[in-house]
């Protein structure tokens, strides 16, 4: 379509210097086609574009003091993408490779992500490429204290609400929040989300993005009259999305034989003790090859990804683009029959093109792993009304929601596309909702 291929031809130009925002980007606009098609004022009002451009962007130096009295300096971001259905919504991410346009991808995505909830929330992202590992809690304090005192000034519960992701959990989020409240002599419990349930954060809120990936590929097997039950599945990452990704996996009846970190993949044919998984990453936060070897014939297979041991269910929960087109041909050679995204992007467009020829179910990113976004939008709910709820009724709310994500998709890919093409559904259901707002609110 004529009027798309010009809008991303000046995407490419604009952020000629950030190819994974350009991958993002690329992704969803040639799904828009049929809508665009059938409601000409997407042209004519150039929704198209001004979806493509940040509201605004901030990029800001970052100084803090190590244990031994060094001084070393990080890059902070925070991008406000779109606030067309709320305050802009998106966790921050502390990693070595976090750059402009890791950001402008991850807040793209988050405005899909947060339409699809159907919950008041517009799409954002931040964080800094500031490395948490094998700092002490002291340096990561300074490093929070120091990257809260320039961002203070940009958020608020109405404006702009970071939580966490990447290399920033509850403790990290105590440390930023407590800068906060001495910066503003505020106690605005709803300028972050991801807070330590003893003090205003959600119960399920860790949980909440692994589970809700498992509770969409369930709905996803269930058009198909199958479950979970007796499935074997992998899980890249061993975080805390694919902790969780694991947990419920496992409650649902799947065989998980495997994760990963950043030095190789575990290999448990008998099944990962996710007990063992948890207390080796949230308590000892200890890396995977440290996980005990004597169980079942456990073998840790150092430099290597999980795609290539067999299994029913893949589930990709480390980081963007790390399965690639050769591991889909791995996976779907083994017989792999559903791949649901738990990271933000994380299969390659080859990889995904080879799962829609094969006919292998595909859940995207910005519908399976909204989870955690909607129950930070239920913290936020929490706090405005003072309350604490139960983790069963937050769990329940995020099946709900993850319920509703589902019919969304696949209403959108009846109409549009093909019934089970989610990622068209998702692109296309996210989308309506933001330009429906946007033309509502005039040239803005």
């Amino acid at each position: 379509m004529p009027h798309i291929d010009d809008v991303l031809e000046i995407v490419r130009q604009r952020n000629h210097s950030e190819p994974i925002f350009i991958q993002a980007v690329e992704e969803v606009l040639p799904s828009l086609h049929p809508v665009i098609s059938e409601y000409p004022e997407i042209e004519s009002l150039n929704l198209l574009e001004r979806l493509c451009e940040p509201e605004r962007q901030f990029i800001f130096r970052v100084a803090w003091q190590d244990d031994e009295g060094r001084v070393h300096v990080n890059r902070g971001f925070r991008v406000g993408f779109n606030s067309a259905l709320g305050p802009y919504k998106g966790g921050l991410r502390f990693h070595p490779t976090v750059n402009l346009g890791v950001v402008k991808f991850l807040a793209f995505e988050q405005i899909f992500k947060n339409s699809l909830t159907g919950l008041s929330l517009g799409g954002g992202k931040g964080g800094s490429d500031f490395d948490p590992r094998g700092k002490s809690d002291k340096e990561i304090m300074r490093f929070c204290q120091s990257f809260m005192t320039e961002l203070h000034r940009h958020i608020g519960h109405q404006t702009d609400v970071p939580a966490g992701d990447i290399g920033v959990g509850s403790r990290e989020i105590g440390f930023l929040f407590g800068q906060y409240k001495r910066l503003t002599n505020r106690y605005e419990l709803g300028v972050l989300t991801g807070k330590d349930a003893s003090w205003g954060g959600s119960l399920a809120r860790k949980e909440a993005t692994g589970y809700g990936c498992v509770y969409f590929a369930e709905a996803m097997l269930a058009e198909k009259g199958e479950s979970l039950e007796g499935k074997t599945a992998v899980v890249s990452g061993s975080g805390n999305v694919a902790l969780y990704t694991i947990q419920k996996l496992q409650q649902k009846g799947a065989h998980v034989v495997s994760c990963s970190d950043s030095d190789g993949s575990l290999h448990a044919p008998e099944g990962v003790d996710f007990d063992c998984l948890k207390s080796l990453k949230e308590i000892e936060r200890d890396r995977l090859h440290n996980y005990p070897l004597t169980r079942g014939g456990v073998e840790f297979r150092a430099g290597q990804k999980v795609w290539d041991i067999p299994c029913d269910l893949a589930f990709p929960c480390a980081t963007q683009n790390e399965l690639t087109k050769e591991d889909a041909e791995k996976l779907i050679a083994n017989g792999c029959e559903l791949v649901c995204e738990g990271a933000n992007m994380p299969c390659e467009p080859g990889a995904v093109s080879l799962f829609h020829e094969g006919e292998v179910l595909f859940g995207p990113a910005k519908a399976a792993n909204a989870g955690g976004v909607a129950v930070s939008a239920l913290e936020m709910r929490q706090n405005a009304s003072l309350e604490q709820w139960s983790f069963a009724e937050v769990d329940g709310i995020l099946q709900d929601i993850m319920k509703g994500i589902h019919q969304r998709c696949r209403n959108f890919a009846s109409r549009y596309s093909t019934p089970s093409n989610y990622q068209a559904g998702a692109n296309l259901g996210g989308f309506v909702r933001v330009v429906q707002a946007m033309r509502a609110f005039g040239l803005s």
